[in-house]
């Protein structure tokens, strides 16, 4: 055993965190430590490292067993150190063995007898044991597989931002290859490339691992053991996470029958003391089954802590079968270039994901989307496009003085208050919670308002930057359900592998400043990326035998599936010609409402009695017109999916 809890108990204030809690945790083991939010997984972590003593009972610990801890107080940590000389710090044995080879080489100078040549064999020696030949050359390795250039390297660990800065701790902590690895929230600051390292690295780690973790798909492929925290006590499962949560399920049901069996059969006991304690004949019955209640084991009720709750949105307007259209778009900053000649289309129905690695412009595009980043080149809206964006910035938009309901009231969805609760519940805001004001929340709450706030708009096309970051498993999964059932469009950048996944029924990703698009759920566009990387080996294979020349690789487009020949529906592309005209028929109108509103909006106007009065009753015929003809185009699209089904 290299660490764990014997019968331990934990008390945080007046609140209990676990109560007789056994856990050995064994060489080799991977483990999952979950639970819901606010449950206590990394106060036990702290407990474990000994940061926090626990009321009853030990924490065991082997005596030669090495431990190393990642989480987020880390980032308190600055120094002028090169991010290379910061993650090396893992290998200071080592490096204290070269100093003193150093200083033995200049010794051997003057007196080479031979105690001092013995001395420098056996240094020597150490030096290789500590693996000092190739140290710098993993610690580049691993840098570079958590998303660092050779650029970087040399640069100073300060100048980096927290996100960063947590990749050289991860870095020194994994070089350090301790005995036993705790880390909590490890892919938090990584893109989707270096996760995708971690857990290769992980997967052949020597050492045991416990990991605390949002990610669902990181879980599910890292361990092999589950520990869950509910109730206070700890209860094991062997397996992944997905054996976990069924798992689980089955042993609910079975604790919720016992529990139910036990209270009826209280009840008959109850009934019976009841009943006969006042009878002479039956008192001293009546006595020993009083005591024989007092004494019975009381099963816990299971009642889920978590219910699921729908998250449901209110879409108000259909927009044109094309939301977004971007054309020869060019986006630098500096020497950097994001987008060179980029085209790109949203049509209505689209749920995309823009993936890659982190500084690949996946936010600047969606601010380019959204009409919030200058560009060179033409963005265009669609009809009847209502748009809502969640992303970070998004928080400074909430007032610091409301409380968290009174927000969301004034976020006009009309719903009432309890309807509120009830959805701030999903985003991990319960009971008295909602009460308090936005002020005093930390950054990750003000980002659950921002996104409550998104969620609840009457938006038909939706703009989503990482809005998973400071969701729990359970809260992702209802956002998961809640998008599947979202009648509108959305384009969502998110390092979360299981939300990509569960959500998008598109892929998008920035290459060679061209938006490439992929056709198809994250898991084919990942199996397409498999088989193109195995076609690339095949032709490089061949190239080096002379035995072919090189194919281009196709573009990422699932192939189409094979269609039957079916007759043409003349009426459908009638309907649909008619239902186009009348796209660009509104387009017009809008343009020309626009160009009134500005003439209504110029002085010069109302000097001339006469053209205020042109200018005011042409403005009341073309509002007259667009709603007459919004009506059509309603009617329209509603008979086209109807011919359509």
């Amino acid at each position: 055993m290299l660490a764990g809890f014997q019968n331990v108990t934990f008390e945080f204030g007046a609140r209990t965190i676990v109560e007789n809690a056994t856990w050995h945790i064994h060489p080799g083991e991977r483990i999952g430590l979950v639970g819901y939010n606010g449950t206590g997984k990394s106060t036990l972590l702290k407990v474990l490292v000994g940061e926090y003593l626990p009321s009853v009972g030990q924490v065991e610990k082997g005596r030669f067993t090495t431990i190393g801890y990642l989480h987020q107080d880390l980032l308190s940590f600055d120094t002028n150190e090169s991010i290379l000389g910061v993650a090396m710090h893992a290998f200071d044995k080592a490096m204290a063995i070269e100093k003193e080879l150093e200083a033995l080489t200049k010794e051997l100078e003057s007196d080479s007898s031979d105690d001092k040549l013995m001395l420098y064999s056996e240094k020597l020696h150490e030096f290789e044991e500590a693996g000092g030949y190739t140290i710098q050359h993993q610690t580049e390795e691993v840098l570079q597989g958590l998303g660092f250039s050779n650029a970087d390297l040399q640069k100073p660990y300060k100048q980096f931002s927290g996100g960063w800065r947590m990749r050289v701790l991860l870095a020194k902590m994994i070089l350090q290859a301790p005995d036993l690895l705790l880390l909590d929230e490890p892919t938090n600051h990584l893109d989707l490339p270096s996760i995708e390292w971690l857990e290769k690295y992980l997967l052949h780690y020597k050492g045991a691992v416990v990991i605390v973790s949002h990610d669902r798909y990181f879980m599910n492929r890292m361990v092999t053991k589950v520990v869950e925290l509910y109730q206070r006590e700890l209860h094991f499962y062997n397996g992944d996470y997905e054996f976990y949560e069924v798992e689980k399920l089955q042993r609910v049901e079975l604790q919720q029958r016992a529990f139910e069996n036990q209270q009826e059969y209280i009840r008959q006991q109850e009934r019976f003391i009841e009943r006969f304690k006042a009878k002479a004949s039956k008192a001293a019955q009546a006595q020993s089954v009083m005591k024989r209640l007092d004494k019975l084991d009381r099963i816990e009720d299971v009642a889920i802590e978590r219910p699921d709750i729908r998250i449901n949105f209110a879409v108000e307007k259909t927009p044109g079968k094309v939301l977004v259209e971007l054309k020869n778009v060019n986006k630098s900053f500096g020497e950097l270039q994001i987008l060179k000649g980029a085209t790109a289309e949203i049509e209505r129905g689209d749920k995309i994901a823009l993936i890659g690695a982190n500084g690949k412009g996946k936010s600047t595009l969606l601010r380019i989307v959204a009409g919030q980043e200058p560009i060179d080149g033409e963005r265009k809206w669609g009809h009847n496009v209502e748009e809502a964006f969640y992303a970070q910035h998004q928080l400074e938009a909430l007032n610091i003085n409301n409380t968290i309901i009174e927000e969301m009231k004034e976020a006009g969805s009309k719903k009432n208050e309890l309807e509120l609760r009830t959805l701030l519940g999903c985003f991990l805001f319960g009971g008295d919670d909602v009460e308090k004001k936005i002020r005093v929340l930390s950054g990750g709450e003000k980002a659950r308002v921002a996104l409550a706030k998104t969620i609840i708009s009457k938006a038909n096309f939706m703009l989503l930057d990482e809005p998973t970051n400071h969701l729990d498993i359970h809260s992702t999964e209802l956002l998961v359900n809640a998008l599947n059932r979202y009648e509108g469009s959305f384009l969502l950048v998110s390092h979360d592998r299981y939300f990509i996944s569960k959500a998008a029924n598109k892929i998008w990703e920035i290459v060679d400043g061209e938006i490439k698009e992929f056709k198809g759920n994250y898991e084919e566009y990942v199996a397409w990326k498999e088989r193109m990387a195995a076609r690339k080996g095949d032709e490089n294979g061949k190239e080096e035998k002379g035995k072919g020349a090189k194919q281009a690789a196709p573009q990422p487009v699932a192939a189409p599936a094979p269609v039957k020949n079916q007759p043409i529906n003349k009426e459908l592309q009638k309907v649909q010609r008619k239902f186009k005209q009348t796209e660009e028929e509104l387009a017009k109108l809008n343009d020309k409402k626009r160009e009134l509103e500005e003439s209504l909006g110029n002085p010069g106007t109302y000097s001339n009695p006469q053209v205020f009065a042109q200018t005011e009753a042409a403005y009341k015929k073309v509002k007259e017109d667009l709603a007459s003809l919004n009506k059509t185009y309603e009617q329209l699209f509603e008979q086209i999916m109807e011919m359509e089904s």
